[in-house]
């Protein structure tokens, strides 16, 4: 069995709520609320910190600046630019990092040239919302 590693179960607890975090920040975006992104950002913010994986720490400070920059961000638009360069920071850090037991979907948007990550297959565009809900499509799927 080398190379094989059974996590403990506060460490998959921490990589699940991280993506959660993620996920409900990227629900936040979908809905075009700035002051729910803005609460959801907050509640990402506080996992990244909590987390004690060694897997975060080279994506520790990206992630917090840009989470930083959409609790703070006064327009979607704005939110939604800082949710780009945190979408590959995470894609980074989940390809790093066993993150879920499930598939987590890595979605690519061709009007912003950019992914996100989803834990469902229908496609939510964060970057959009309502305008173009469903523009986009699943380019990886990371298990």
């Amino acid at each position: 069995m080398a190379g094989f590693s059974i996590l403990s179960v506060q460490a998959q607890e921490n990589r699940n709520q991280v993506l959660s975090a993620y996920y409900q920040l990227k629900d936040a975006l979908v809905q075009g609320d700035v002051k729910k992104v803005a609460a959801q950002a907050a509640g990402f913010i506080k996992e990244v910190k909590q987390s004690d994986l060694k897997e975060i720490n080279p994506f520790k400070d990206a992630l917090l600046k840009n989470a930083a920059g959409m609790e703070a961000g006064a327009d979607i638009n704005g939110q939604r630019k800082e949710f780009a360069v945190l979408s590959t920071t995470m894609l980074a850090f989940a390809r790093a990092a066993k993150l879920d037991q499930q598939a987590i979907y890595v979605d690519y948007c061709p009007m912003k040239k950019t992914y996100w990550l989803s834990a469902e297959k229908a496609i939510k565009n964060p970057y959009y919302g309502a305008t173009m809900l469903s523009c986009g499509s699943i380019t990886d799927t990371l298990q």
